[in-house]
């Protein structure tokens, strides 16, 4: 029998990345990213689900150096329940363990500088090339896409 718990989100982050440190001073964070629904409310609106994650050691100090309110991230991670005893009783928690976290998008939009972290590998960032590096690519005479900040949700 094969077990499988793998998650792949891509949205935007809902507020600015706080990293704290736990007792053996490992870095910590939680962080909950937005995700478009296709379909719309009731009313005609836009609706999302706001997703709850936590990444460990070098995953929250990436995000925490790199990342604020409005980023658009693709994370990569396992689901997680865990439960305490709160004030009312047991209190279950369901979140996304990131084990790969990546930078796609600034809240101005700009892609100039794309960064991830794996936790497979050490972090670097990374520059994209310049668009003369990218004369031989089969997408260079592309049409840029014209999108308004109306366009994009949470903006």
């Amino acid at each position: 029998m094969i077990n499988v718990n793998h998650v792949v989100l891509v949205g935007r982050l809902t507020k600015d990345v706080e990293v704290r440190k736990t007792n053996s001073n490992t870095s910590v964070c939680s962080f909950t990213v937005a995700i478009d629904r296709r379909f719309q409310s009731q009313q005609g609106g836009q609706t999302a689900d706001f997703i709850n994650c936590i990444a460990w050691r070098q995953a929250a100090d990436f995000l925490g150096n790199y990342a604020s309110k409005g980023t658009i991230v693709s994370v990569e991670g396992r689901i997680q329940t865990r439960n305490y005893d709160g004030q009312n009783g047991k209190v279950y928690v369901t979140e996304v363990v990131a084990d790969n976290v990546q930078i796609i998008s600034n809240r101005s939009g700009s892609t100039s500088q794309t960064s991830s972290y794996n936790s497979n590998q050490t972090f670097t960032p990374s520059v994209e090339p310049s668009y003369d590096d990218q004369m031989d690519d089969d997408f260079s005479n592309t049409p840029s896409l014209d999108i308004s900040s109306d366009d994009l949700p949470f903006y």
